[in-house]
């Protein structure tokens, strides 16, 4: 959280090249640099951080003000600025376009996990009440976009799945085991995803139900994707707060299972990915014959339908959500603000954990 207020920062302008979204987004409040624009260079001037693109100056950002870096695809950091950063203990993330991370740089006093110890001591009951929260917001999240849907599209399915996942909500605070949580949480999945295809509705795409590994038709390929993505920005943000991504309270990890990605993304599901998905098909945007192709046995993204997808999910993590009277942020920073809560819940344990509910 920022504490200080500098007077010569100002928001930066769209810059709308290659996929058209923000070469960086800085924000006072979370104090994180994301460089997304391709072929920048991040490096060192006094006390700033300047971001470049060959002889242009997009941004710079003073150092005491900045918490961490987050570099997506192909762009640079001078040997100097990394230095300063390790100096300041900012770590520097990179990621893929996709934001899939590739790995860290980090001061060799945040390489040990102080936070893994509490993760650990986290009683059962702790665990229990956490995870009664995250599926409370999956399904409400699930639910609102539903409602909104449900203005255009008035369908009996709609409504059945309305009052089915409002009747689930209401018996979660009831639960005694996470046995009946994710039990729960699949019955709620299974009625939104049977009136998610009802949204659909002449867009030229059928969806029948929810089918994974493989994706077995265009729309679960896009779900899929979008979960992905989502995922691994998540576990990247995880590592960065040092948190051990394997402890969670929802989801049972295992040495190829980061639980506490899969706890954090299904209060995003819905807003975030599914969202993306209806626009893109409402919108006409994805070409079922041009943008998939089938193989092993399931339909995937090619490249076009990948560029299209990042496209608009770019497009829509960049945009800034109000979050309080005066405060706007961009949806990158929504992931990132969840992460922390954890964090704190971590620390706290008493105080619990508020899942992200849309407004």
């Amino acid at each position: 959280m920022g504490d200080a207020h500098p007077t010569t920062l100002k928001a930066p302008r769209p810059l709308g090249e290659g996929l058209g979204v923000r070469a960086f987004h800085y924000t006072e409040i979370m104090r994180t640099l994301y460089v997304s624009q391709q072929g920048c260079y991040v490096g060192l001037r006094q006390e700033c951080l300047e971001v470049r693109r060959k002889d242009e100056v997009l941004a710079r950002v003073q150092l005491p003000l900045t918490e961490q870096i987050l570099i997506f695809g192909k762009s640079q950091v001078t040997t100097q600025a990394i230095r300063a950063c390790l100096w300041r203990d900012i770590p520097i993330v990179y990621l893929s376009r996709l934001g899939y991370c590739y790995g860290r740089i980090i001061a060799i006093e945040r390489g040990y996990r102080h936070l893994a110890r509490y993760q650990q001591e986290i009683s059962l009951v702790e665990r229990l009440l956490v995870a009664r929260a995250i599926v409370r917001g999956k399904l409400n999240n699930s639910r609102i976009i539903l409602l909104r849907q449900q203005r255009r599209y008035p369908a009996e399915a709609l409504s059945l799945a309305i009052q089915r996942l409002g009747y689930l909500i209401e018996q979660i605070p009831q639960t005694d085991t996470i046995e009946q949580l994710m039990g729960y949480e699949g019955a709620g999945a299974a009625s939104y995803f049977t009136a998610f295809g009802a949204c659909l509705q002449g867009t030229g795409f059928v969806f029948a139900g929810r089918s994974r590994r493989p994706p077995g038709n265009p729309v679960n390929a896009l779900l899929s994707f979008g979960y992905q993505v989502v995922w691994n920005h998540l576990l990247a943000l995880i590592e960065v707060q040092g948190l051990d991504p394997y402890q969670a309270c929802l989801h049972e990890g295992s040495a190829r299972h980061a639980a506490l990605a899969s706890d954090l993304i299904e209060e995003f599901r819905a807003p975030i990915v599914d969202s993306v998905v209806l626009w893109l098909l409402g919108s006409r945007v994805m070409d079922a014959d041009k943008d998939f192709e089938y193989r092993d046995g399931g339909c995937f993204l090619n490249e076009s339908g990948r560029r299209k997808y990042l496209t608009a999910f770019m497009q829509r993590m960049e945009e800034e959500v109000k979050v309080a009277e005066d405060e706007r942020q961009p949806r990158w920073d929504l992931l990132m603000q969840q992460v922390k809560k954890y964090r704190q819940f971590v620390y706290n344990p008493a105080y619990g954990y508020q899942p992200y509910q849309i407004r």
